[in-house]
């Protein structure tokens, strides 16, 4: 994730056995490992790390070691390449995306909050002049990581570096000219030599990881290289394959200590489904047992990562989490550990969205359930680095009783046994919420309508996507939605009063669950739409048609539907005059409070 580029730039943006055998504490455990000692020559970067490598210690088993982790974001990867020489002061960088200079005490007041391992995100061409042909990263930029490096290490943390977004240069591996895209691996190739040997002799707590969620469709970015695009989605992958074994290469035959450090591969995208893709191949390693995978979390995304919905927690929602954070045992069944690099609920200076406890815990618990190491992405979001501290005493209880010293001494039966339990219990409880609150249920025995709704500005939503999960919505929106049995007229309704009204429309729809299912071949015909109370005239035809197969729906404002597509119906069986677009609120000059719609269910 790349967060604040220059000023508010925001995209969007491990599974393990455990190192213990049942009921033997680390202790016991430690005498067992086997190690080998490199002394640890910095120059004039101190630190206390004694260069040591545990030679027998697995992947699967030293993600349960990392415990519970957190990012430095937003300050080693801040980018300025371009508009400040490759000489430039590194404070000038790191304070660039509005976080404060790390400290010593900063980083040991995350390990203090609990968080056992720290991912600090770098872009190296900072400090490199490549558009000339110089892959050379300068010497004060080195140094700044190694100092923060090395803060983190002294608090006895691991550490997990990388090439974070770094300006868009990946685009040159999708670019159209040979030579751009050699130049790209010569580029990389170069950036990780110097990197290893610069820290080869660091103990195995420093960890090397290829990339960001650049490794995937974003090598075809035109940030920094506007020729780009040139490589098709099995391309992308190719090349995704062919950068992470070149990096387990690089760094294997580098000296030191890199012959059995851990090394950290980026998933295709950082994307659990893409991931999981047969088409993304682990790299081979000389090394045994040493890879670790990396994807992120940030599902659903207009939770996560934008204002637009503010709660979270239906059945839906834990269902998607639970079966997203278990695919990923295709790789724990592999040997390989995983790591989830980024996720997060996004917040301001410690100010937690609603229901980001329940995120979290059901997080936390797919994490010990399947034995995941969580890095949360972090920038002065919870834990308040001038202040040194997560303020929110909810979510700092949540992270301290997730450290390793809080369950070290439970053995893995017992931490996974809890979190199953628990992650059932709130599958429950979120059902008898439905229930309580008189909503109808989603299930594939039921037809149900609604409208689904997303204001021009983004901030206010209701159930977007073909999913039908009427909690989906953004807090203080009120719904009528209706079970559907079989022809006949129906109404369905939206109201925005209690917010103060909602703003034009950047997408709408009726969409109607299980319908083509239930009902294949049925048109839904809209008789009247009133807005405000007051009739509306639609610009057009609208038509039923369906998206997945599955759920039936009715477009009113879908700009990204160019033209109406051949699989399109209408009760009257002519499209003429038909829009994906027949419902522009764009055009409404007031606030809208309520949308209701009536429409003729029929074969």
């Amino acid at each position: 994730m790349r967060l604040g580029r220059i000023a508010s730039l925001l995209t969007a943006l491990a599974l393990s056995v455990s190192v213990f055998a049942t009921g033997c504490s680390k202790d016991e455990k430690d005498k067992e490992k086997k190690t080998t000692t490199t002394a640890v020559a910095k120059g004039d970067v101190p630190t206390k790390d004694d260069g040591s490598v545990q030679k027998e210690l697995t992947a699967l088993e030293v993600v349960k070691e990392m415990g519970n982790g957190i990012n430095l974001g937003n300050t080693m990867e801040a980018y300025g390449h371009g508009s400040l020489p490759v000489d430039t002061d590194t404070v000038y960088f790191e304070t660039l995306w509005g976080q404060p200079e790390t400290s010593e005490r900063m980083i040991q007041g995350m390990k203090d909050a609990g968080f056992d391992s720290i991912r600090i995100p770098v872009a190296w061409t900072n400090a490199m002049d490549y558009e000339n042909g110089d892959y050379t990263i300068q010497k004060h930029w080195m140094d700044r990581v190694e100092t923060i490096v090395n803060y983190a290490l002294d608090a006895d943390m691991y550490v997990v570096i990388n090439d974070h977004w770094d300006g868009g240069w990946w685009g040159m591996f999708g670019s159209a000219t040979p030579e751009t895209r050699e130049k790209a691996m010569d580029m990389y190739v170069s950036m990780w030599e110097q990197i290893a040997d610069r820290f080869q002799n660091y103990s195995d707590k420093l960890i090397f990881e290829a990339g960001n969620e650049e490794l995937g469709d974003r090598l075809n970015d035109k940030d920094k290289c506007p020729d780009s695009g040139s490589l098709n989605k099995d391309q992308c992958y190719e090349t995704t394959n062919l950068i992470n074994q070149t990096f387990v290469d690089t760094i294997r035959k580098s000296g030191g200590n890199n012959a059995d450090r851990f090394l950290l591969i980026a998933g295709y995208n950082t994307d659990i489904m893409n991931t999981c893709d047969d088409r993304f191949k682990m790299p081979t390693d000389t090394a045994k047992d040493k890879l670790l995978i990396s994807v992120h979390y940030y599902t659903p995304w207009d939770y996560c990562g934008t204002d637009s919905r503010d709660s979270w927690g239906s059945v839906k929602d834990y269902e998607e989490q639970n079966s997203l954070m278990e695919m990923m045992t295709k790789f724990t069944d592999q040997g390989y550990g995983v790591i989830i690099g980024e996720y997060a609920v996004l917040c301001d200076n410690g100010k937690t969205r609603p229901d980001t406890d329940k995120f979290y815990t059901n997080f936390l618990d797919n994490c010990d359930l399947y034995n995941s190491c969580p890095m949360l992405w972090d920038c002065s979001s919870h834990y308040i680095r001038r202040e040194g501290k997560i303020t929110d005493s909810v979510i700092a209880d949540l992270f301290s009783s997730r450290s390793y010293a809080a369950q070290k001494d439970m053995t893995d039966e017992e931490i996974k046994k809890a979190a199953k339990d628990r992650i059932d219990a709130t599958v429950e409880e979120a059902g008898k919420k439905f229930e309580d609150e008189n909503a109808i249920l989603p299930a594939d025995d039921k037809a149900v309508a609604w409208i689904m709704y997303q204001s021009s500005d983004w901030s206010i939503n209701y159930c977007v996507g073909d999913d039908y999960d009427p909690t989906s919505r953004t807090g203080g929106v009120v719904a009528t939605n209706v079970e559907v049995t079989g022809e006949g007229t129906y109404t369905i309704e939206l109201n925005f009063e209690e917010l103060g009204g909602a703003y034009g429309t950047a997408f709408s729809a009726i969409g109607l669950s299980n319908g083509e299912e239930l009902f294949p071949g049925y048109c839904i015909t809209i008789d009247e739409v009133l807005i405000n109370g007051e009739k509306y005239e639609l610009e057009g035809k609208p038509y039923t048609s369906s998206d997945d197969g599955k759920c039936t729906r009715v477009n009113l404002y879908n700009a990204w539907v160019p033209t109406v597509p051949e699989e399109a119906r209408v009760a009257d069986g002519d499209l003429t005059g038909c829009t994906p677009t027949p419902l522009d609120l764009n055009k409404y000059d007031d606030f809208i409070n309520t949308i209701t719609i009536t429409f003729t269910f029929s074969k």
